[in-house]
C-alpha cells in the first residue's frame, strides 16, 4: 500500500514538472498588454517591434498558456479542421473609432490546441 502511494506521488510529481513553463517576453509589460483591449489605449502600439522580435516564444504554447500570458484575445475565430485563431490588436481596432489601419498579432492553434503559427497581419 505504501509503495503504491509513493509511486502515485512520484508519477504526479513527474507529470507536473514536465509542463512547459511560460516564456518571458522581455521589455513588455504583460499586465498593461492584457488591459489594453483592442489597442485603444495605445500601449500595444508602443511594443510592436519588441513583440515582433520575440513572437516565436509563443510557439507550442497551448491556448490556456497564451491567455495566461497575453490575456483574453480581442477576437477569436474557429476554422476548418478544428483549428482556432486568436487575435490581439496591436494598433487600434475599428472599435476604437480609429482611422489608422489595424495591425494585429494572430496566433493559429492546431487541432491539439497548440500555437502552430504566430504572425503580425
Amino acid at each position: 500500500m505504501m509503495l503504491s502511494r509513493l509511486s502515485l506521488f512520484l508519477l504526479l510529481l513527474v507529470t507536473i514538472s514536465c509542463g512547459k513553463s511560460l516564456p518571458e517576453i522581455s521589455d513588455v509589460d504583460l499586465d498593461s498588454f492584457s488591459k489594453d483591449k483592442n489597442a485603444c489605449g495605445q500601449y500595444r502600439t508602443s511594443v510592436i517591434q519588441t513583440l515582433d522580435s520575440q513572437k516565436d516564444k509563443l510557439l507550442a504554447l497551448d491556448e490556456r498558456q497564451i491567455v495566461e500570458l497575453l490575456g483574453s484575445p480581442d477576437r477569436n475565430e474557429l476554422y476548418k479542421r478544428n483549428q482556432k485563431f486568436y487575435y490581439y490588436y496591436l494598433k487600434p481596432s475599428p472599435e476604437c473609432n480609429s482611422t489608422t489601419a489595424p495591425l494585429r498579432l494572430a496566433i493559429r492553434f492546431n487541432a491539439m490546441g497548440l500555437a502552430k503559427e504566430v504572425m503580425l497581419e
